[in-house]
């Protein structure tokens, strides 16, 4: 998938816009949050759970826009396993406490009235460390993208359950800030996600493009199933977030299910962590360019 999140850096449409953007890889939302809040970063691209988390204890942390609106993820597992009753007892990999792939898992859980300590959890790194992990038995389960489910038939592996049928109301990446950065630099915050409004809506309708940034930039092969896969499912579920929504009714659900797996406290104000006035300007200064 990273050919549609990069497309903005890969083709250029943040120096379109008057903006220099450096990409820093790391696949660990937990880590990015970190960085952000350190100020070692000035935006990340990441799952926004662990912001309304980081928020419930103080942080300043702001959601300014969405850029993937449905989860493609699943929890995967050998199939000998039928159904989710038949994890209890059994270990799911995740990444790290706190970020998404465990508030799925809780989530699923939840959904199939399973209760969260009936089962174990692995911190395992990224998808694809995950998904080796199961391959290898290190764990009886994972959370892990759909992009897998072409090559997983051969390993003897399959989705048990899919974000989209467990919890459909969940959001998967958004673009974060502070509020400090965004009050110093609104100008720019405006301008990045112009950039990335530009880059979504090519790579939402050039797929040869998408497909040919995703084989370079994640060094996969031409004859590799998986990007391909990937794309035809968001276009099918419209998941691409064209214009970087921040949208409400996802927001009040993910409020409510941190609460309900224990995840915050009590419900947040949402207004103080959703900010959408650098989202506003950046719809003028695209449609100014058009």
């Amino acid at each position: 998938d990273s050919g549609i999140l990069l497309m903005a850096a890969e083709h250029g449409f943040f120096k379109q816009v008057g903006l220099n953007v450096e990409i820093v890889p790391i696949k660990d939302d937990e880590i990015l949050l970190k960085a952000l809040i350190a100020r070692d970063l000035d935006s990340f691209e990441g799952e926004p759970g662990s912001a309304l988390i980081a928020d419930s204890h103080g942080a300043d942390v702001r959601v300014i826009g969405c850029t993937w609106l449905v989860v493609p993820h699943g929890i995967f597992v050998h199939d000998n396993i039928t159904s989710m009753e038949q994890l209890r007892g059994k270990t799911i990999a995740i990444s790290s406490p706190g970020a998404f792939p465990e508030i799925f898992a809780k989530g699923a859980l939840d959904r199939f009235h399973i209760p969260e300590n009936a089962v174990k959890y692995a911190s395992l790194g990224g998808d694809l460390d995950r998904y080796r992990a199961l391959v290898a038995r290190v764990a009886d389960a994972a959370v892990v993208s759909g992009e897998y489910v072409p090559i997983a038939a051969k390993e003897h592996i399959k989705m048990l359950v899919s974000a989209e049928e467990a919890l459909p109301l969940f959001v998967r990446m958004c673009l974060h800030s502070t509020g400090k950065t965004l009050a110093e630099r609104p100008q720019d915050a405006a301008k990045f996600l112009a950039g990335e409004m530009l880059g979504l809506r090519y790579a939402a309708t050039h797929k040869d493009e998408a497909m040919k940034a995703t084989q370079k930039l994640a060094s996969i092969k031409p004859d590799d199933p998986r990007p391909s896969y990937i794309y035809d499912l968001v276009s099918r579920q419209h998941a691409i977030g064209t214009d970087v929504p921040i949208p409400m009714d996802k927001f009040n659900w993910l409020n409510e299910e941190l609460v309900k797996v224990g995840s915050i406290p009590k419900l947040l104000d949402l207004s103080k962590v959703l900010d959408s006035r650098a989202r506003e300007a950046a719809l003028k200064i695209v449609a100014q360019m058009h």
